[in-house]
């Protein structure tokens, strides 16, 4: 009995012990989760690109003029369109961001942009295209000389915002009123002749600046448009059956057609992007009426015009 109650004492006295025993002996709970920081979506600034002009890049004379205007940026105000649209749609079809401002003025040459109108344009671009009066000069056509002494110093304006812009100038198309009319120096020439004076007075241009990437060959494509039997060179004696008219009602200016084709120039060359990958379904094209087989070869047209130099 006595052994018997000394085991009873020292059995209590250990259990009284484990009782007494801090919360620090026993088993600590397992640490709180982890909760990853939540992950910052990337944004990219989109790539920025000025258009100046005239009516040839505001898509006059057709349903191009006010043509997705909301989509794009008229730093005067005027809601216009255009050309500028057509190539922030065809970059957005491609998966690129274009930020796209227009600055135009119908009839006026470069020099009237760098008189009245750079303080619009006078920041930091990415891109530039700039468009000359379609027969260079109003009272001299196809004197070059303002265009020689305005368009450096645009570029020159546009380099010290951002050394590294690339600033393209359009070289655009024959038109058909000066050709097939007379008192024009083109009137009775090829149709082509035209164009590919304009070609000959941007490069002489673009030789007078680093800040100058290239030339738009818009006019060639359309050469090569009527040269392939896509677009029918006399807009004054009919249209033929298969083939479309590039110019529209005044044989001046551009038709849908015509300004569809300036855009995937534009598009082609500033993205470095085949225009052909647009294809037959192309929204653009649909949209004004274009038929998706003409859009293609249009397409096609722009991509063999860019692989020439």
């Amino acid at each position: 009995m006595k052994r018997l109650s000394l085991f009873t004492l020292a059995l209590g006295a250990a259990l009284a012990t484990v009782a007494a025993s801090p919360a620090a002996a026993q088993v600590a709970p397992p640490p709180p989760a982890t909760t990853a920081a939540p992950r910052t979506a990337t944004v990219t600034r989109p790539r920025s690109i000025l258009f100046i002009g005239n009516s040839f890049t505001q898509g006059a004379h057709s349903a191009v003029k006010r043509y997705r205007n909301n989509t794009v940026i008229d730093l005067n105000g005027d809601g216009y369109g255009g050309v500028p649209a057509l190539f922030k749609l065809f970059a957005a079809e491609s998966g690129l961001n274009y930020a796209v401002s227009l600055e135009t003025d119908g009839g006026k040459t470069l020099g009237f942009h760098w008189n009245q109108r750079r303080q619009l344009v006078d920041r930091q671009w990415d891109v530039v295209v700039l468009q000359e009066l379609s027969t260079l000069d109003r009272e001299r056509p196809g004197d070059p000389d303002d265009y020689r002494t305005y368009a450096p110093q645009l570029a020159a304006m546009f380099a010290r915002n951002n050394p590294r812009v690339d600033v393209y100038l359009m070289a655009t198309w024959s038109r058909a009123d000066l050709v097939y009319q007379p008192g024009s120096p083109w009137s009775g020439k090829p149709i082509t002749t035209m164009a590919q004076d304009l070609r000959r007075a941007a490069d002489g241009v673009r030789a007078l600046s680093p800040a100058f990437r290239g030339v738009l060959p818009v006019g060639e494509a359309w050469n090569r448009a009527i040269a392939s039997g896509i677009a029918d060179p006399d807009p004054y004696n009919g249209v033929a059956f298969g083939q479309v008219d590039l110019w529209t009602y005044d044989h001046y200016h551009a038709s849908i057609f015509g300004y569809y084709l300036e855009a995937l120039v534009v598009f082609g060359r500033v993205t470095g992007l085949d225009p052909t990958r647009l294809g037959a379904n192309e929204r653009a094209a649909d949209d004004l009426g274009i038929d998706p087989k003409v859009a293609v070869q249009l397409q096609q047209v722009a991509k063999a015009q860019l692989a020439l130099p």
